[in-house]
């Protein structure tokens, strides 16, 4: 990426990045780091370290882990370790990568992506939530997807509202999508094949009988229950109609936005989901949940169909409005392209990133404030 250059004398400061599977294997946050450091325009340089490795070790994982500190002792002080946790592993990882930084004098920010950090918190043993809490009381800055995750941290965490900040999620433009005429409306899942996904409600709707015999077909992408999701597809004779390329990367995603119209994604729980707003930045009819940040970003009848989740009969019945109204999908579609116009923008994304980082410099850049 480029960014601006100071004078010779002046170092730019560096956000060095912590993910788990880093941008190959971190899933939507390796997805969202990949984008910040493709983005131009940034004032500060960015650096990822993997915390965690492609697969589940535990010496891979051990490794991954004394390599990232290691970074963070040999780091400058001007570095800024940005710290992208969620629940589970990652929070372990995390604990100990913040109380490494506690003893360098290293500051970090935590940016928490999580579809229910309360209910994880709820299933630790009480040190471990008393854990939690001081890593995050004692970050510089928490970052957040959405009000619910910023209740949690507040009111959960004990985190000062004042060091509490939400930042949705962002993609970089993708333009507008170049779909050619067919015979039959288009489906589109992409995400993990799973049951927090919808994916047993979605495969019950679309074998529904208001929905069978519909001139559609159907794209499943991702990874997970794959073998499991083909036998229901088999059992509910829906094979012919509906195609597992099983995980794809984010080129051929984009080419499977761009052969479809509709994007569904049912979850029972996400953050802010990486996959609807790529939906929305296409310009695709967009069918979700009433989950995580989604409610207060999309609007019901405006630029998307929203159902409740785990709702089958609703989910077929959305699903089978936009495949029998090609005008209704070309209104969503459009007031969807706009909202990402508006309001998610990759570059502003990346300026109001820097600077969040920017203020836990101990000495600020001497090239001046951030936007």
């Amino acid at each position: 990426m480029s960014f601006h250059q100071p004078h010779h004398r002046q170092k730019i400061p560096v956000i060095r990045h912590h993910v788990a599977g880093g941008t190959e294997h971190g899933g939507g946050i390796g997805r969202l780091v990949s984008y910040v450091l493709a983005t131009d325009g940034g004032r500060l340089r960015h650096s990822v370290c993997d915390t965690r490795g492609s697969k589940w070790r535990p010496l891979g994982s051990s490794f991954r882990l004394v390599a990232a500190m290691m970074a963070m002792a040999l780091s400058a002080s001007a570095t800024v370790q940005h710290l992208h946790i969620a629940g589970r592993g990652s929070t372990l990882r995390k604990l100990i990568l913040g109380c490494w930084a506690n003893m360098l004098g290293r500051p970090y920010v935590l940016h928490l992506h999580d579809y229910d950090y309360a209910a994880d918190l709820d299933r630790r043993p009480a040190w471990q939530q008393r854990a939690i809490g001081r890593l995050f009381t004692r970050a510089a800055q928490v970052i957040v997807l959405g009000q619910r995750d910023a209740a949690t941290v507040t009111c959960r965490l004990g985190v000062d509202p004042s060091r509490v900040v939400v930042l949705r999620n962002c993609v970089p433009d993708p333009g507008r999508r170049q779909r050619q005429g067919s015979a039959g409306t288009r489906i589109l899942f992409l995400g993990r094949l799973s049951a927090r996904k919808g994916v047993p409600e979605l495969v019950e709707a679309l074998a529904r009988p208001e929905l069978r015999d519909k001139p559609w077909t159907a794209v499943l992408a991702g990874d997970g229950e794959v073998d499991e999701t083909r036998r229901a597809l088999a059992r509910l004779g829906l094979s012919d109609k509906v195609r597992l390329p099983g995980w794809v990367d984010a080129a051929a995603a984009q080419k499977l936005r761009d052969e479809s119209d509709i994007l569904v994604l049912p979850s029972h729980a996400e953050g802010f989901a990486m996959s609807v707003l790529e939906g929305l930045a296409q310009g695709m009819a967009v069918v979700t949940t009433r989950v995580g940040a989604h409610d207060e970003v999309l609007e019901d009848e405006v630029n998307c169909l929203l159902v409740p989740p785990g709702d089958v009969t609703a989910l077929a019945a959305a699903l089978r409005r936009l495949i029998d109204d090609e005008g209704l999908r070309s209104r969503l579609g459009q007031a969807a392209r706009r909202l990402y116009e508006t309001d998610f923008s990759m570059t502003r994304y990346l300026h109001r990133l820097e600077a969040l980082d920017a203020k836990a410099i101990p000495q600020p850049p001497l090239f001046g404030k951030l936007p």
